[in-house]
């Protein structure tokens, strides 16, 4: 039974964090196999700004022209993801470092026009949104005993490079895995209620009027949408949470998402 995790680019910040992050990685591995998805957020907005550009979002997605998709591409693709998998081995993992564009496994339509929360019609530039996901190396990498580590850059049918959101393909290779588990690992924990406090359990239909109503905002209405494609796909184990200090992802503290039994059973 195969586990998503979505590690959030906050979470490789520096080599002291990747290494943490690497030992966890080990971990959760020898409990299954396991598929790493990353971003890395802060470290590409820091490389817009040293290239003189200022990011922009909507809803949590990064509006991506030219420049900004070289920038995702160089960070992503380049330093935080060749670090990770080599952090993993030296902690005695079996890595293997990928992007959406190997095996076609982040084949995406690019998103153009989007319609924000609000309602308010925005061109994303350069971003996609996973298609026709294909899997096939996935499952051959993990039968292998390896752990895909899969940079959230994504390919249109023509070879053209995108801006995938990390937690939109994560979710989506859950969905497209079938896996039995996905989590979310970030800088806070779990989903903040408007009481300002962690909520420890969600439903499907709390997180629909989470994000209708507008409590949930900027990345975590991602996050959000990527949970509800990961259970509209048949996973049942779900979890957001916190990735900072842990030893193990999985028991990290956050908002475990939960479907009703007979839910449970219609997808499975």
């Amino acid at each position: 039974m195969i586990t998503v995790l979505k590690l959030g680019g906050e979470l490789l910040e520096d080599a002291a964090a990747i290494d943490a992050a690497a030992a966890a990685i080990v971990r959760l591995a020898a409990t299954g196999p396991l598929v790493v998805v990353h971003g890395g957020g802060r470290a590409i907005d820091a490389e817009l700004r040293a290239r003189g550009l200022e990011p922009r979002f909507v809803d949590g997605l990064r509006v991506t022209d030219s420049d900004a998709l070289d920038a995702v591409v160089s960070v992503l693709a380049g330093r935080n993801n060749t670090a990770l998998v080599a952090a993993i081995g030296a902690g005695g993992g079996r890595a293997v470092g990928l992007t959406g564009a190997d095996g076609f496994i982040g084949r995406s339509k690019r998103v153009g026009m989007f319609t924000t929360v609000s309602g308010e019609r925005v061109d994303l530039g350069l971003v996609g949104q996973p298609d026709a996901t294909e899997v096939a190396l996935l499952h051959s990498l993990t039968g292998l005993g390896y752990v895909p580590v899969v940079a959230s850059v994504g390919v249109d049918a023509t070879g053209k490079l995108l801006n995938v959101n990390a937690d939109t393909l994560a979710g989506h290779l859950a969905a497209a895995l079938r896996a039995h588990r996905f989590i979310v690992a970030g800088a806070t924990a779990g989903v903040i209620g408007t009481d300002g406090q962690t909520v420890a359990h969600l439903t499907p239909e709390e997180i629909d009027r989470m994000t209708e109503s507008g409590t949930a905002h900027s990345g975590m209405i991602a996050k959000l949408a990527a949970c509800r494609r990961a259970l509209d796909g048949g996973v049942v184990d779900i979890a957001i949470v916190s990735g900072r200090g842990v030893e193990d992802f999985a028991d990290a503290k956050g908002t475990r998402i939960h479907v009703s039994a007979s839910a449970a059973g219609r997808q499975s």
